[in-house]
């Protein structure tokens, strides 16, 4: 990735994890190798994400790929919350993978409505 972008990327406090279309692992930025450093962390990068994952996510995963959707949903794994978001990216106008986004949400998060 550039090294600009890399920089950029690795200063965020939240994860970004990027696959090409055959689930292909092409970058994760810092936050994302020590989210799941017990998995390997930045190690994981040229492997296949289809085999961390359930059949059923890895479906999902295919699915948002080939139907050009996204998928949003938030989790609670030992007791921190998340905001998960993953979509479509592209390359010449076409799919090319999928970026996830992982942020930690704070515990008394606000919400408002505009």
């Amino acid at each position: 990735m550039d090294n600009d972008i890399s920089k950029w990327a690795n200063a965020l406090d939240f994860a970004i994890t990027i696959c090409d279309v055959d689930g292909k692992i092409l970058y994760m930025n810092e936050k994302s190798q020590q989210v799941f450093d017990r998995w390997g962390g930045k190690n994981l990068m040229g492997k296949c994400l289809f085999a961390c994952h359930s059949e059923s996510s890895v479906k999902m995963i295919k699915e948002m790929i080939s139907q050009n959707k996204a998928n949003t949903y938030t989790i609670e794994k030992n007791g921190v919350k998340k905001l998960i978001h993953q979509t479509p990216w592209y390359k010449d106008g076409s799919v090319a993978g999928i970026v996830e986004i992982s942020i930690e949400l704070p515990e008394n998060m606000p919400h408002r409505v505009r």
